[in-house]
């Protein structure tokens, strides 16, 4: 397993009682996600947040990660795309492991908070594990092997998902598909429709996020 460097930010490690775990999009880092601490703490009192970066330098230029390659993006074959989120979610399981057990926390008291890539990454990696986080907010993302899905599944955890209606990189009709293939399967799964927004997070989607971690968390007030 390769060992994932990450940033932290929020309760003291010890003292948390529940744990935010954001992850990056293709080309980006983990502050860039981590800088949403600072808008979300005052409403999640308590809670440690945790921004990893992903195992690879990003293919497609510049001084950010990628979890797998991208083919339309990078010129990579679709195996090693394929290869890439495998070993990706392995790196990304051992990490969620490894921080629960930092963090004195158990997998209930985590939220998956992933944007565009690290979206893909928190769908397809959560229902995997053995034991439920308390959810996954997907943030532009999209449901990688959807056919898998029913198979494949430990453990459905609550998902909402989020998605600008004008995204010219990931297609805002993937949330749908996403929406559809885990209500099929069992998944309690929301979803907010951020108008006129591209590629991004807007103020109206962070605020349905926090709602959502709030009520899956059981903080109140």
């Amino acid at each position: 397993m390769r060992e994932l460097r990450y940033g932290r930010a929020g309760a003291e490690k010890g003292q948390a009682t529940g744990l935010i775990v954001f992850l990056h999009g293709y080309g980006a880092n983990g502050a860039d996600l981590l800088g949403l601490a600072d808008p979300m703490a005052p409403h999640l009192p308590g809670l440690a947040f945790v921004a990893p970066d992903a195992p690879e330098p990003c293919r497609g230029g510049g001084f950010g990660f990628q979890w797998f390659p991208v083919p339309w993006l990078d010129g990579s074959a679709q195996a090693e795309a394929d290869a890439g989120l495998v070993a990706s979610a392995a790196d990304l399981d051992a990490f969620l492991d490894q921080v629960l057990e930092d963090e004195g926390l158990t997998p209930d008291r985590l939220v998956l908070m992933g944007f565009s890539q690290g979206a893909m990454m928190s769908m397809h990696v959560a229902p995997r594990r053995d034991r439920a986080v308390a959810g996954i907010v997907a943030i532009s993302g999209r449901l990688l092997r959807p056919e898998a899905l029913a198979a494949e599944t430990k453990v459905k955890p609550p998902v909402l998902l989020v998605h600008g209606d004008q995204d010219p990189v990931v297609p805002f009709s993937d949330m749908g598909k996403a929406g559809d293939a885990l209500t099929a399967a069992g998944f309690p799964t929301y979803g907010h429709v951020m108008k006129g927004t591209g590629h991004g997070i807007a103020p109206d989607g962070l605020g349905v996020a926090l709602q959502f971690i709030r009520e899956r968390l059981g903080i109140s007030g």
